[in-house]
């Protein structure tokens, strides 16, 4: 019984530890697991709002709301995955504030989409405007992990 006891107690003990272990994120290993996500999100806007600039100064705004949806879809999707990233424990309030403004600028996205579809240049100019403060403010929450293809740039796109 008492065996039974110990090597209970030992393996409860040693999944504790490698639980522990496990839970155990760095700044490094965090971006090195988001980068991926974040660079397929970057290569799928880049194909997705290829000409949306052009096309909303010829007048085609139902097109690039068209394209404006998408966008918000593809960063919809990066932020459900990105979301599902262990985070490093030090840094969880600063990483979810920055997937907050994250998660805003699809709402943007969303925004300018209707806006555009409506036919409506201000408020699309409006919806641009908010959308690269939140790009703004969002990089300078994580400015510390150095990331490369997470740095929300619309400016390239809008």
């Amino acid at each position: 019984m008492r065996a039974l006891i110990a090597t209970a107690t030992a393996l409860m003990l040693l999944s504790g530890a490698s639980l522990a272990m496990a839970e155990e994120v760095t700044r490094d290993t965090y971006t090195a697991a988001v980068e991926p996500i974040c660079k397929t999100n970057t290569e799928a806007n880049e194909k997705i709002l290829k000409g949306v600039r052009a096309e909303v100064k010829a007048g085609k705004l139902k097109p690039a709301g068209a394209q404006f949806s998408k966008a918000a879809a593809a960063l919809k999707k990066a932020v459900a995955q990105l979301k599902a990233v262990p985070q490093p424990t030090a840094d969880a309030a600063k990483l979810s504030k920055w997937l907050g403004y994250v998660k805003e600028e699809s709402s943007l996205f969303e925004a300018g989409a209707k806006a555009l579809k409506a036919g409506n240049k201000g408020k699309t100019q409006t919806v641009v405007v908010q959308l690269t403060h939140t790009a703004n403010l969002a990089n300078s929450e994580v400015l510390s992990f150095g990331f490369r293809y997470c740095k929300l740039e619309p400016s390239k796109f809008t």
